[in-house]
């Protein structure tokens, strides 16, 4: 059954592809269906909403005071007020009451003297003058005394002043909001007619995959892989607008796969497929359509996603969505979303875009759109957007990062300092309060992360992990509001103040010490291969994992190297990076390497033995220009004045708090 990708299309064709079928099996906006409509919240309206009724559908008042007809006001003056009766010229009103039959005008309640028969004889001869004026000759009757003429419909709420009677609510493909509720039920809409919600069938394949519930009770065990990329796309698919109705995992076995997929089609209007579209003796995917019904698409050009299929069985969509999470979400993204649209019959939902400055140079193969996860910030008067991990099984890539930029296929790279567009999955309004930090990694980054959006939920910290030289680098070019940076100068001993001084001599810097922490080789527990010191890395059987180039880690083992006599390049391993100190760790742990240069708490975190190497001091650099901002002030203030922070870190092993938040220099 392996599968050999001779049918890949480009992103455009196969787009061009899939759409000129649809349209050719006239497979537009779905049927409509009446709903209750104070239920209709996000729903496509499938045509116009006319109003039934006016509103107000009654003249009304629109403040507490007494209804009156204009007319009788007309005497009313400052020096000789006008008195209306109570009950006949004068009526009480309350806000949303029915004007009484004739009344025209309401007075505000602060606006009227109420005034009694008795009070008036005690007053002043002109004043009962005036009072005869009103024909009320018994104690019990009660007059207003007003001092301003009214305005026609004064206060009044006129019948239609909201709705008027067969005006248009809301208009058909219209997503319903909230207040398109209140305005259909006030015309007197209790239904509405709306698209059907397009039903999108969810099948997750694999022998080896598990349902989350199982790992309530039990650890996963090889090669057992926790399936969770049905309910990602379930989620993906509601968010749009349709209905998921996700499947129990199938195995690896055609005729299964073949039978799901006719009873998901009796109850769906889209089918997708997870995994089982590459390459391999147990990928069914592209048979089992071809079997059914028939294949339009066999492998597209893109970087991560290229395995998706698709193809139509019944006349209803079928897709092959890859089983690595970056490249299920990218190809839903790519593929079924405009699909969903389609059968909503609304405009496909573009994201927001903004333009960045690449961080660091991007490498990519000819003839393949590319798509890379970003992490974005403003910084200055510009964007700067930082690739995170870009292999296609990496969730973890998509939950970092703020956006995705596309390499298109006709590029090999893209230079540092390159302006490129980024579509974000995260709101504009986020990036702009973003702390971008770009340099040496950490894991005390991500507790202040942490603490950042618990105590400042407004702002969050980006951390891009590209080195010590690399984060320097980014504050020389303006890309970054700090960096963390850990670099041992050789000839003086000195932790970054050298680099500083060397790399930024036109800038104004400020080192602000975070912690000092312990730096070692990890091993796994027990040691098994007995290592102790540097010269065991140049045993056959011993392979290391390194950190990438310019980062501290990395210059730490070349110091110790050449302090030593050992060519690099006799080390095993050497060539092969990583680029934070939890996925050496790992490395370790799974048995990729042997060993490798990090942090104690790292070791700690993944239950591996550490063998010591140094002290060193892990300082923010942070341009003086931006000291006083708000951003660097949050950051100052939590590192230097938050006891939970400190006692957070000083309880990780490894760490030694006692400068934290202290300023070590300034340029």
């Amino acid at each position: 059954m392996k599968q050999i990708f001779l049918d890949s299309l480009s992103l455009e064709e196969a787009i061009k592809v899939l759409f000129d079928n649809l349209d050719a099996k006239g497979l537009y906006r779905l049927d409509s269906e009446i709903i209750n409509t104070a239920g209709s919240i996000g729903r496509i309206t499938a045509e116009p909403v006319f109003a039934r009724y006016s509103s107000p559908f009654y003249h009304s008042a629109a403040m507490d005071g007494y209804a009156v007809k204009f007319t009788d006001t007309f005497t009313a003056l400052d020096s000789s007020p006008c008195l209306l009766k109570i009950g006949q010229e004068a009526v009480y009103v309350d806000t949303g009451d029915p004007m009484p039959e004739g009344f025209n005008a309401v007075i505000m309640i602060e606006d009227v003297n109420v005034v009694k028969k008795e009070s008036l004889v005690k007053s002043q001869e002109s004043l009962v003058q005036t009072y005869d004026q009103c024909p009320v000759t018994n104690d019990k009757y009660e007059c207003i005394e007003i001092y301003q003429p009214a305005a026609p419909y004064q206060h009044v709420r006129t019948i239609g002043e909201d709705i008027v009677a067969t005006e248009l609510i809301i208009p058909e493909n219209h997503r319903i909001r909230p207040i398109d509720i209140g305005a259909m039920l006030a015309s007197g809409h209790i239904d509405v007619s709306v698209t059907r919600k397009p039903k999108i069938a969810i099948i997750p394949t694999g022998t080896e995959i598990i349902e989350p519930e199982v790992v309530r009770n039990r650890t996963p065990n090889p090669p057992e892989i926790i399936e969770y990329n049905s309910v990602m796309l379930s989620g993906l698919s509601q968010e749009l607008g349709a209905e998921a109705i996700r499947f129990p995992i199938v195995k690896d076995d055609l005729n299964e796969i073949k039978n799901v997929v006719i009873e998901a089609l009796n109850t769906s209007d889209i089918v997708l497929i997870i995994a089982g579209s590459g390459r391999g003796s147990e990928d069914y995917t592209l048979t089992a359509i071809k079997e059914l019904g028939d294949v339009i698409i066999n492998g597209v050009s893109i970087k991560p996603g290229k395995p998706l299929i698709s193809g139509f069985v019944n006349n209803k969509p079928v897709f092959g969505i890859p089983g690595y999470p970056v490249s299920a979400y990218l190809t839903f993204q790519l593929f079924v979303k405009p699909v969903i649209a389609r059968f909503l019959g609304i405009p496909l939902e573009e994201s927001e875009k903004i333009k960045a400055v690449i961080s660091r140079q991007i490498a990519s193969s000819m003839g393949i759109d590319e798509f890379i996860r970003v992490k974005a910030g403003a910084v200055g008067d510009r964007h700067v957007a930082t690739p995170v991990g870009r292999g296609a099984g990496l969730l973890m890539s998509l939950v970092r990062a703020d956006g995705i930029i596309k390499i298109p296929s006709c590029t090999e790279a893209l230079s540092a300092g390159t302006e490129i567009d980024v579509k974000l999955i995260r709101k504009k309004e986020e990036i702009k309060n973003t702390i971008v930090c770009i340099g040496s990694h950490d894991n005390t980054l991500d507790i202040l992360a942490n603490m950042i959006k618990k105590r400042y939920p407004r702002f969050s910290l980006s951390s891009a992990h590209v080195g010590s030289m690399g984060g320097l680098m980014a504050l020389k070019r303006g890309e970054a509001h700090f960096a963390g940076t850990h670099l041992l100068d050789e000839q003086s001993g000195e932790y970054n103040i050298p680099f500083v001084k060397r790399l930024l001599p036109d800038k104004e810097i400020v080192l602000v010490n975070l912690v000092y922490r312990q730096q070692g080789l990890l091993v796994k527990k027990g040691n098994p291969k007995n290592i102790k010191r540097f010269e065991d890395l140049l045993r056959d059987d011993v392979i290391f994992i390194n950190r990438q180039g310019g980062s501290g880690t990395r210059l730490l083992l070349d110091k110790h190297l050449k302090e030593r006599g050992i060519n690099p390049f006799m080390v095993k391993g050497y060539d092969r990076e990583e680029y934070t100190h939890m996925a050496v760790a790992s490395a370790v742990l799974t048995g990729l390497a042997d060993t490798g240069l990090a942090v104690y708490s790292s070791a700690v975190a993944l239950g591996l033995d550490f063998i010591p190497v140094a002290d060193e001091r892990y300082d923010l650099a942070i341009p003086a220009e931006f000291m006083d901002t708000e951003m660097i002030r949050i950051v100052l203030d939590i590192i230097g004045n938050h006891r939970e922070f400190r006692d957070t870190i000083g309880s990780l092993c490894g760490y030694e708090t006692k400068d934290m938040g202290k300023i070590i220099y300034e340029s």
